[in-house]
């Protein structure tokens, strides 16, 4: 019944803009648009400027205002400092920001709600759980940036825990041959890949700038979740404060890592017979029971 309803309005609508166009008004109408754009051709640079701007500036950045000043409405005040410390967390993606990620929130609200309450009424479903579905689209559009962004950090964080013992053996081996720290991190940004690249890079640029080791290393630290990070600038804040020499700490730093990497896969694997419990449950025993018992079943059927 909707889609016939639809086709009706669509039809009914085709033959509207055809009468419309054969009329004699219409060349009136045509002949005024005629008239505006040669006005606006003829027109001062001063009267075509804001025709001349780009559509980012004229639609797309006022849309976006509004967008954000709704969000700080929505939102409590130290939403900005979470929504940053989660972009560096994710490595801040597309250049995002958090009057971006603010106004996409409440954008993806409204298109949500709509998308919800459209699908609602494709099932004809009932008020109450009409009004559920719109409501639940409204949400999950409001917390889908949310969602984006903790997936991202947990993927960039698996990343730089797998890369981590390869950069500190390249970190003591350029040590050891006789580089001192800040071009033993220059080696490991520009001869590996990946977000932990990117941090030492950016901890180098940081340290060029002015900002001392020490502060660096607190700031590479900050922008991520894993903890062989945290113990690892720990370790070379405190042996640039006491005077320990580098490649002593990166050895064992390295040696440490690599027993929590081995760790860690130990306990990956212990979890495996869990985690595919579900999946056999539910999935495998069930075809195994059909391909088994289905015989004897249609042969009992058949003697019964």
């Amino acid at each position: 019944m909707l889609l016939l309803i639809l086709g009706m309005v669509l039809v009914i609508g085709a033959i509207g803009i055809a009468y419309a166009a054969m009329t004699p008004e219409s060349d009136r109408g045509v002949n005024k648009s005629l008239a505006v754009l040669e006005a606006m051709t003829a027109a001062p640079a001063e009267l075509t400027k804001e025709l001349d701007r780009p559509f980012s500036e004229r639609v797309v950045e006022p849309v976006q205002a509004k967008m954000l000043s709704i969000g700080k409405r929505l939102t409590g005040s130290d939403t900005d400092a979470r929504l940053r410390r989660k972009l560096d967390f994710a490595g801040n993606p597309n250049d995002w920001s958090v009057e971006r990620v603010t106004s996409l929130k409440v954008l993806a609200a409204l298109v949500g709600g709509p998308a919800g309450l459209l699908l609602a009424l494709v099932f004809g479903v009932s008020a109450p759980l009409l009004l559920l579905m719109a409501l639940g689209g409204l949400v999950l559009g409001f917390f889908a940036p949310n969602a984006y962004l903790y997936q991202a950090a947990y993927d960039r964080s698996e990343k730089i825990a797998r890369a981590l013992p390869d950069a500190i053996d390249l970190l003591t081996i350029s040590v050891e041959a006789g580089l001192g720290f800040d071009a033993a991190c220059q080696q490991v940004a520009r001869n590996t890949d990946g977000p932990l690249a990117d941090e030492f890079a950016r901890m180098l640029a940081e340290m060029q700038i002015g900002r001392s080791r020490r502060e660096a290393l607190k700031s590479l630290a900050e922008r991520t979740t894993v903890e062989e990070v945290h113990s690892f600038v720990g370790a070379m804040v405190q042996a640039d404060s006491f005077g320990v020499p580098i490649s002593q700490v990166l050895r064992v730093q390295s040696g440490e890592i690599r027993v929590k990497r081995r760790q860690r896969a130990e306990t990956k694997a212990q979890q495996v017979p869990v985690k595919i419990t579900v999946p056999l449950i539910f999935c495998v025993l069930p075809t195994l029971f059909i391909v088994i018992l289905g015989p004897a079943v249609l042969q009992f059927l058949d003697n019964f």
